[in-house]
């Protein structure tokens, strides 16, 4: 890894301990003056007249592709966004290193053995074991995780455990999230329980031929864990209701190094008034290695460098200071967003609020923050973009957002249309295609007018 390429700064700069409170009486004094509405509204009409977020995803999606985090595509897109941000117009750019443990594929079969042998289209999840060759067992199958967790080790041992939980469609991603624990613990309970491998029905919503990777617990000797494509799940299902014993061959080689290197990518507009309060806006750099990684998560570094940029052209700068992260390695374990909270522990106090863009390039629905004060400024201006107040106060702010909400960190979210994201998410069909360039306009729009104005509140 290159890690000294060309930081402008080690580390960013020191912070006064003052309160991150923000005001919360409505008939107060108002939080902003008129221009500095005027000039969020010029900004969203700037941005819905923009390609600029497009032309981000393009280059980073054409130019570099895959950019699984410590590998050498992923040195070429730390080098890109470096770049990037050097000529958008920040105040300061830098790099932050960070380490992890370094998982890659190699090779990855599966097959039908005996009377109805077939192929199987299946690949590796993040942390899965290799196995010796193949290994052939018969498969156990459960409809649920829970299903799983209640089984006796007795029937579980020396076998292929099968689970095919679906995922349910939603517009807001919680049919993902009420799926996603079968990948990270369905390899732990294999291994309390003494199977040989585990097979998951994708957590996705296509009915494409297209397995769904993503990370699995990191366990010493793990298990051999991999994801069927949603068909070949179906498959499989009618197979074992023909009643004979189904066996299945599996071969997967991976690696694990222990000592992977990246970087978290930083650039900041600094306040005028306040520059030790910091508006945090993130995205992700890294992606899996099957796509080029375009809707997770070129879209959200396209939409969050595009909206900070148009920023930065302002002849006035913003009171606070605004913080674009493109975090590293994410999709591994949040290892960018963990680092940097212990990067900057000190300053924590001092970041205002955090959110990140990491769910492609779907229209933004609903605009949530807790601050009703903040909520009422912020809303006039995102509405005619299409954008509801959300009555609740949004549960996080972004993956790469939860260690700082952890440690007391205000979060806002830009809820984004996900009904088809899990349709191609974690999958070799994440490609350049699959973005919409109107709703990355929008995207922009929001994210731009809402940095601004909690920027100058």
């Amino acid at each position: 890894m290159d890690s000294s390429s060309g930081n402008s700064s080690n580390s960013s700069p020191s912070n006064s301990n003052s309160s991150n409170s923000s005001p919360s009486n409505p008939a107060a004094t108002p939080l902003v003056d008129a221009a500095i509405i005027e000039t969020a509204v010029l900004l969203r009409e700037q941005a819905l007249n923009s390609n600029r977020a497009w032309q981000i995803v393009e280059q980073l999606t054409t130019q570099i592709g895959p950019r699984l985090a410590g590998t050498q595509a992923n040195v070429r897109a730390v080098r890109w966004a470096k770049s990037l941000l050097d000529n958008g117009g920040f105040d300061r750019v830098w790099l932050e290193p960070i380490v992890f443990p370094l998982w890659q594929r190699h090779r990855e079969k599966a097959r039908v053995i005996g009377d109805y042998a077939q192929p199987l289209t299946i690949t590796a999840l993040g942390y899965s074991g290799s196995t010796p060759g193949e290994i052939q067992g018969q498969v156990v199958h459960f409809e649920t995780l829970a299903a799983f967790e209640k089984a006796p080790k007795e029937r579980v041992i020396n076998k292929i455990v099968f689970v095919n939980q679906a995922t349910a469609r939603t517009k807001d991603g919680t049919g993902y999230g009420n799926s996603v624990p079968l990948r990270y613990q369905g390899s732990v309970l294999a291994k309390e329980k003494g199977a040989i491998a585990v097979l998951i029905r994708s957590i996705g919503t296509s009915h494409h031929r297209f397995a769904h990777t993503g990370a699995t617990a990191r366990l010493d000797s793990p298990v051999p864990a991999a994801a069927l494509s949603v068909p070949d799940a179906d498959q499989l299902m009618r197979l074992l209701a023909l009643g004979s014993p189904i066996v299945v061959g599996l071969d997967i080689s991976v690696s694990l190094h222990q000592q992977g290197q990246s970087h978290n990518v930083i650039a900041q507009i600094d306040g005028a008034i306040e520059p030790e309060k910091i508006i945090l806006m993130g995205a992700h750099l890294d992606s899996w290695d099957l796509g080029t990684g375009a809707i997770d998560d070129g879209a959200g570094v396209g939409i969050t460098v595009a909206a900070a940029e148009l920023i930065a052209l302002q002849a006035k700068k913003p009171k606070r200071s605004i913080r674009l992260v493109l975090f590293g390695n994410e999709e591994a374990g949040l290892w960018g967003a963990k680092q940097y909270v212990d990067a900057h522990k000190d300053q924590m106090i001092n970041h205002v609020y955090g959110s990140e863009s990491d769910f492609g390039a779907g229209k933004v629905w609903r605009f949530d923050i807790e601050d009703l004060a903040l909520r009422n400024m912020i809303m006039p201006v995102l509405a005619p973009l299409g954008i509801e107040a959300g009555l609740e106060p949004p549960t996080s702010g972004g993956p790469d957002i939860k260690p700082l909400k952890k440690v007391g960190v205000n979060v806002f979210r830009l809820k984004q249309d996900g009904s088809d994201y899990f349709d191609f998410h974690h999958t070799a069909d994440d490609t350049l295609d699959k973005v919409d360039p109107e709703g990355l306009k929008q995207n922009v729009a929001a994210w731009a007018v809402v940095m601004y104005l909690l920027s100058n509140q």
